[in-house]
């Protein structure tokens, strides 16, 4: 760890800051025993996985590799399915073969999965019908129906999140060394009801070229390529409720330093990116790579000196910044923001979060977002990339292996109308399968093809 944060950092030094977005806990005790249970139990992941994803998040960086960041907008602990896990992976595999197909280039795996439970709200509080309860803010602080008891702050829904997330992991982990990423079995990756997707006839023809040309090599050469049986699957979630983050966040043998051993790459939200905050307190004693979301109200100058508080010692693949702006706002505040960061030459792996500036309601009350919208924000953010001479490394997506409406547009054409048919989300609108690979294609048409850096 930098001597500059170990010396004045414990797992707990946020407490001495302010906390924003931390639910109120009813039972204090009730609390600290949950937290006492959680700190005794297995880490979910280790150091070395951390520091591999660290690693090649350096080589998105140098414009080698491509991270693709995406999954459940919150993870229901009730979706803790086989079926769930399976839908949302092959997305992810799907769109990942597309955009290496595309650019020529590794691409950097990291679900929004396994803890992604908690979310940042506008509002303490939520009013119906004369009723005023606390606000929803994910299954592993309380419970979405709108009753006095599902709405109450519950710590040992932390417990029930860790045990989740282990699960999903365990899965995820058998089914990558089982094969699952085989790429002489893409028919693993196929979803049932995606089969009459506009892009499914131009996917299918990519991995056949594909998987023809890997026997033509193995024939030739004599020989097995068998690296291309597994793939890493990474996992990140908001780093978020502080004290569940804390009580998986521990050192490790002969490594210096804490790690939080819940997640391979935590983040910290636009809400929570106040340099003098508890967020971003906890987040510089850590040796996780850590993502920094970033907005249209965020200066240059708090950029660059939140940049240098997480990370003092310039460490490659640390930080990713994740901006997210708005299709209508974008132009007029990222080439500001890379320009500072240009100044100071500080290593960053710049990634594009499309989906969270622009959400709006529609004149039906629905939480909603447009596909043509997002693409436009993606459009944007390369060419302005492109134009100051720095690389657009990532994308980061809200999306589902499910069959949802609850994002408008796409080739699928999904109208208002529409929304109400299949909108499962409790929270933000997520992308679905059609859109999720057709946004996969037009990233790929956008990506500079690859050239080698060192």
């Amino acid at each position: 760890m930098p001597k500059s944060n170990a010396e004045s950092w414990q797992p707990n030094s946020w407490q001495s800051k302010p906390a924003t977005q931390q639910p109120v806990y009813a039972n204090a005790q009730a609390l600290e025993s949950a937290l006492q249970r959680l700190r005794r139990l297995p880490p979910l992941v280790t150091s070395w996985e951390i520091e591999s994803l660290k690693n090649q998040l350096s080589d998105v960086q140098r414009g080698n590799s491509f991270l693709l960041q995406g999954g459940d907008c919150s993870e229901n602990l009730e979706d803790c399915s086989t079926d769930a896990i399976v839908r949302n992976l092959k997305v992810l595999m799907q769109m990942s073969f597309v955009l290496i197909h595309g650019s020529m280039r590794r691409v950097v795996r990291v679900g929004r999965i396994a803890g992604q439970y908690a979310k940042p709200r506008s509002s303490d509080f939520e009013t119906r019908n004369e009723l005023t309860l606390p606000v929803y803010r994910g299954d592993i602080v309380n419970r979405s129906e709108f009753t006095t008891a599902d709405r109450e702050p519950n710590p040992e829904l932390m417990l029930r999140g860790y045990e989740r997330a282990a699960l999903t992991l365990n899965f995820i982990r058998s089914l990558i060394g089982g094969g699952f990423a085989d790429l002489h079995h893409p028919e693993n990756w196929e979803l049932d009801f995606a089969t009459n997707s506009s892009r499914a006839s131009d996917y299918r023809a990519m991995v056949q070229s594909i998987t023809q040309s890997l026997k033509f090599m193995e024939v030739v050469l004599s020989t097995n390529f068998r690296e291309s049986y597994g793939v890493d699957i990474f996992t990140s979630h908001e780093a978020l409720l502080l004290s569940y983050e804390e009580a998986q966040t521990r050192g490790v043998p002969r490594r210096p330093g804490y790690y939080n051993l819940g997640t391979h790459m935590p983040w910290i939200g636009y809400r929570t990116n106040d340099l003098q905050g508890a967020h971003v307190e906890y987040v510089r004693g850590i040796q996780n790579p850590i993502g920094i979301k970033v907005g249209p109200q965020t200066s240059s100058q708090q950029l660059v000196e939140l940049c240098r508080t997480i990370n003092p010692e310039n460490e490659p693949g640390k930080i990713i910044l994740i901006h997210r702006f708005g299709h209508k706002q974008i132009d007029g505040v990222l080439p500001n923001l890379i320009a500072g960061v240009q100044q100071q030459k500080l290593p960053i792996v710049w990634c594009c979060d499309p989906m969270h500036g622009n959400t709006f309601m529609t004149s039906s009350g629905i939480k909603t977002r447009s596909f043509e919208n997002v693409f436009s924000e993606l459009v944007s953010a390369f060419d302005i990339h492109r134009d100051a001479g720095t690389y657009l490394g990532g994308v980061h997506l809200e999306l589902t292996g499910d069959n949802v409406t609850e994002c408008l547009g796409g080739a699928s054409e999904v109208a208002e109308l529409d929304l109400t048919r299949a909108y499962k989300s409790t929270v933000d609108p997520r992308l679905n399968y059609d859109q999720a690979m057709e946004l996969a294609f037009l990233i790929a048409s956008k990506m500079p093809k690859s050239t080698t850096r060192k």
